[in-house]
């Protein structure tokens, strides 16, 4: 049996936090924690040096974004190269050209599909 592929999700609305849980969990090869919060998230990542395969953070949240997040993880030796895929609203063609030249692997567009998201991580990771 393979090992379960754990991702964290990030975003400061508890309602998306508990769809995508719930809409990834429901594939048994994948575990999902949540945060609320970019600094949350850090504090996960860096401070208790928990690593997932895989981090989804929405790209407009209060305090740290997206891409701040991300920025702090490439300046870290041990999570510069954790995969990171945006969760965002904003995915015109040259938002997505801009996350992925600032090291994100991908973009799932909000609003998504529920039943479609593990799919859409799936590939996105590869």
């Amino acid at each position: 049996m393979t090992r379960a592929l754990s991702i964290l999700y990030v975003d400061d609305e508890p309602d998306i936090r508990l769809i995508v849980e719930m809409s990834l969990s429901i594939r048994p090869e994948l575990t999902v924690r949540t945060a609320g919060s970019g600094e949350e998230a850090l504090g996960l990542l860096i401070d208790q040096r928990w690593r997932p395969d895989v981090l989804m953070v929405d790209v407009m949240m209060p305090g740290l974004t997206g891409p701040d997040v991300l920025a702090a993880l490439r300046a870290e030796p041990a999570t510069e190269d954790l995969p990171v895929i945006f969760v965002t609203a904003r995915a015109r063609p040259q938002d997505v050209d801009t996350y992925v030249k600032l090291g994100a692997r991908g973009v799932i567009t909000k609003p998504f599909d529920p039943m479609k998201l593990a799919d859409q991580l799936l590939t996105l990771i590869g």
